[in-house]
């Protein structure tokens, strides 16, 4: 749902109407890691006036942020396990039950639902099975606490002076609201999951982002650490910008895409350079 009211949202700035002024891609594709070194060229018919980024990974670091609410929530109750394990496992569930919806054998809940779910079939592995549903309630919010990497909210700020922005996540409303406020995201509008009724990397969820802005593909750019997420946004005419994470997961964090991306960039803010923002 598209927000435009600051009186609705703290998060949004207020006061003065956005401007949206267009920057501009080159035609040539970045790849292999290696950053572009300038902002791109100027080319106005093909003007860039969304951004929309993947926020679990790309934005917020969900490993530390579901380690340490963990031991938080389950310390006090006398519980004492691998907590960056706890998050790894819990996490790793992402993935196949969103696969039940995606294909259809289930169908669409919410994001926070389906992290309750996966909970539930995890808890057996840390000896957590005589956990309340408080306590299990209370696990479930730590996908709300998430800390942002240190250069998100600046980046974002910077890039919002230019484009519009709006996170396009597997993550629900209220979730995408609650990190938004924790880590002072100022979106111009909650995209994604919720209004596709679907998860990434679906069409669906990409393409009702980019008719909430009544846009065009070419006039959008997606945003994330995640190489099948970039591929699935090209595929659609949408652009794209690879943001290097290595650090959100041991082995398995990307530091260079593994797919043709429009722009590479070492952090959000080194985006907002190469963009001209």
């Amino acid at each position: 749902m598209t927000i435009t009211s600051p009186a609705r949202r703290d998060f949004l700035l207020s006061g003065s109407a956005l401007t949206i002024a267009a920057a501009a891609l080159g035609s040539g594709l970045a790849g292999g890691g290696k950053a572009q070194a300038e902002s791109l060229p100027t080319a106005p018919a093909n003007a860039i006036k969304a951004l929309f980024f993947d926020v679990f990974g790309t934005l917020v670091d969900w490993r530390t942020g579901v380690a340490r609410d963990a031991e938080l929530v389950l310390k006090p109750l006398g519980y004492s396990i691998d907590w960056i394990a706890f998050a790894d496992a819990w996490r790793d569930q992402y993935q196949p039950a969103m696969e039940e919806v995606r294909s259809g054998r289930m169908p669409y809940v919410k994001l926070d639902v389906l992290h309750r779910r996966m909970l539930q079939q995890i808890v057996p592995r840390f000896g957590l099975e005589k956990l309340e549903d408080a306590a299990l309630d209370r696990l479930t919010l730590a996908w709300h606490h998430l800390p942002a990497w240190q250069d998100a909210p600046a980046g974002l700020a910077r890039l919002r002076q230019r484009f519009l922005i709006a996170p396009v996540s597997n993550g629900n409303t209220a979730l995408m609201c609650d990190l938004a406020r924790r880590n002072d995201f100022r979106w111009d509008a909650i995209l994604g999951a919720d209004m596709a009724k679907d998860f990434k990397p679906k069409a669906a969820v990409y393409l009702t982002a980019v008719d909430a802005f009544n846009l065009e593909p070419r006039q959008c750019m997606m945003c994330a650490a995640h190489s099948n997420d970039l591929r699935a946004a090209a595929e659609l005419g949408i652009r794209t910008a690879f943001i290097a994470r290595p650090e959100e997961r041991p082995g398995a964090g990307e530091d260079a895409p593994r797919v043709p991306v429009d722009v590479v960039a070492r952090t959000t803010e080194d985006l907002a350079t190469k963009l001209g923002a």
